[in-house]
């Protein structure tokens, strides 16, 4: 009896095991059949972007901002056609002072009446109708502040071939095929309308700076100034101003222009040769304050050419439209105005802390509504200043002063229109007690915070 039992049990022993054996190995089989059979909900997966559509090359959107000039160790940057000198065609470009040599302009007119003039990525000369080379006139800017490398005037006749739609500069007069040709823009003038009043050029944003908070506050005060539009000179950025740059440029107040200097040169954090070294002048800043000019020459009435922890505010007056009436009626043939920069320290607080809100203490960066304490004046020591133009009237720019225009300047009264800068103080001995108090951005109160919480909401940032 206990060895018919024993038997039973061992039947039903290996009878189980034989079931898990053929279960598994059912289960290694759907395995390997859901490998091979896509699932109807898949994981999430990055989304790679579709191959660029095929276009004519004139059609395709360039993907640089700067050009290296074969043969040679300059870039081009942009062309435009100035009307002010008779239709020459001006490329802004950055040329090696050390090692100039004759250059070359390659015209070409592009008869296809389908080419779509917002892109310039001609990279061929077979692609253009016509063509002409010249001599080129290369005029280097006077404030290059020693450095090696240098924004600069390329100049190009278009002689016989008015029409010129597309140039550019080479080495070898020869040679014209399978190279980039940038688009000839400002074709037209206009100077009746415009479609911004308001521009801001903003030079360049480097070094991952990622300061959103004052970056977003700024942007915010001046929407309620008149400001229509920024634009950002972008070599590096933090993750959160990255957030915040594409909340603008969705909203359409900011276009940001890519700069990839630091790919071609050694850029210099600072101005002067001496002290910062480098191949070119903080990170080609006077290349884009004239390529800026250029650019919106015949899109904005006026451009303000600052930096992006400076805000150009009028004292006495609601707006900046209201500042420019007064000003050109007083000064009808001037096309420059200087504003003095003053200097709010960041090291200093106001007392009560009644701006330093609970929403804004994850963001990071700079609170301006903090800074109320302005430096004072130093005796014999240059105020520096930034600049409100008309473009039309500039024919190339510094950071604190024109270099050459059409017309006279103006040096606003400061407590007419000035500059205020947070940042680190420049007079840093001085006490609280011996600072000026300056309140004037507490009078947008109202509308700044509601406006700054929605921008930084927007961001993903609250």
């Amino acid at each position: 009896m206990m060895q018919r039992k024993l038997a039973l049990l061992v039947g039903i022993t290996m009878f189980t095991l034989l079931l898990v054996l053929r279960w598994e190995h059912v289960i290694r089989l759907v395995s390997l059949m859901r490998s091979e059979i896509p699932s109807a909900e898949p994981e999430p997966q990055t989304v790679q972007p579709s191959a660029e559509p095929t276009l004519p090359p004139w059609q395709r959107a360039p993907t640089e901002t700067i050009t290296p000039i074969p043969g040679s160790r300059h870039f081009m940057v942009s062309a435009f056609k100035d009307h002010r000198r008779g239709g020459v065609t001006r490329v802004i470009s950055i040329i090696c002072r050390q090692e100039l040599q004759p250059l070359y302009c390659v015209l070409c007119a592009n008869d296809d009446a389908n080419a779509n003039a917002d892109y310039n990525a001609i990279t061929d000369a077979k692609a253009l109708s016509r063509c002409t080379t010249s001599p080129a006139e290369v005029d280097v800017h006077s404030d290059h502040f020693g450095f090696p490398f240098h924004t600069s005037d390329v100049f190009c006749t278009s002689g016989s071939l008015q029409q010129a739609t597309h140039v550019r500069i080479t080495t070898d007069q020869t040679a014209i095929h399978n190279l980039t040709f940038l688009l000839i823009q400002n074709q037209d003038v206009k100077v009746k309308s415009f479609r911004y009043n308001f521009t801001i050029c903003i030079s360049n944003l480097f070094g991952e700076y990622n300061n959103a908070l004052q970056f977003a506050q700024t942007m915010e005060v001046y929407k309620l100034i008149g400001v229509q539009r920024v634009v950002i000179y972008n070599t590096s950025s933090g993750p959160d101003v990255e957030k915040v740059l594409r909340y603008y440029s969705r909203e359409g107040m900011l276009e940001v222009v890519p700069w990839p200097i630091d790919k071609f040169l050694t850029p210099s954090t600072g101005w002067k040769y001496d002290l910062h070294h480098g191949d070119i002048h903080y990170y080609g800043q006077l290349t884009t304050l004239n390529e800026c000019i250029y650019r919106y020459m015949y899109q904005s009435k006026y451009l303000l050419l600052n930096d992006f922890d400076e805000i150009i505010m009028p004292y006495k007056h609601a707006s900046l439209e209201k500042l420019m009436d007064t000003l050109q009626q007083q000064h009808p043939n001037a096309g420059v105005f200087r504003i003095e920069n003053h200097i709010f320290p960041k090291t200093q607080f106001e007392d009560t802390g009644r701006f330093r809100l609970p929403q804004w203490r994850r963001v990071p960066g700079v609170n301006i509504l903090e800074h109320i304490y302005r430096e004072p004046d130093r005796k014999n020591v240059f105020n520096p200043t930034k600049l409100l133009i008309d473009p039309r009237r500039v024919e190339q720019t510094s950071v604190h002063t024109t270099l050459k225009q059409f017309g006279s300047d103006v040096a606003v009264p400061f407590d007419v229109c000035r500059i205020i800068h947070v940042r680190v103080p420049l007079q840093g001995r001085l006490s609280k007690d011996q600072l000026l108090v300056d309140k004037k951005l507490w009078e947008f109160e109202k509308r700044l915070i509601p406006s700054v919480d929605l921008a930084l909401n927007q961001s993903g940032l609250l």
